[in-house]
């Protein structure tokens, strides 16, 4: 997968010591996780969720 150069430098300086994440890759995952709860939310309320997720 590409992700655009702008995109890894605002994941990176949630990245390390100082950060929220230990690793990149965590905080891609993290990110992936918060955007498909948000569209399940949004599905959810539009009546598109199916119950076999």
């Amino acid at each position: 997968m590409e992700v655009p150069a702008e995109l890894l430098d605002d994941l990176d300086k949630h990245v390390g010591d100082e950060g929220k994440f230990v690793n990149r890759s965590e905080a891609i995952r993290a990110s992936v996780r918060k955007t498909l709860d948000i569209l399940d939310e949004i599905d959810e309320r539009e009546g598109r969720l199916d119950d076999e997720y």
